[in-house]
């Protein structure tokens, strides 16, 4: 459970804010998404591994 403290005169946008960065962070629909279907252990690996050389590609694009 996400618990958001509100702190002493701040504004309630603020604390949305934070409350929805947080939500995305823990990334709980997503693994909900990934427990419907058994994959792989191979499989999750090779997609993480896709996804690191896709970040490490727009990086080094960045600095171009």
């Amino acid at each position: 459970m996400i618990k958001i403290e509100i702190k002493e005169g701040e504004n309630i946008e603020r604390a949305l804010k934070r409350y929805k960065r947080k939500h995305r962070n823990v990334q709980i629909m997503q693994n909900l998404r990934e427990s419907r279907y058994f994959t792989k252990p191979s499989v999750k690996r090779r997609r993480e591994i896709q996804k690191a050389q896709y970040i490490q590609n727009l990086r080094d694009q960045e600095d171009i």
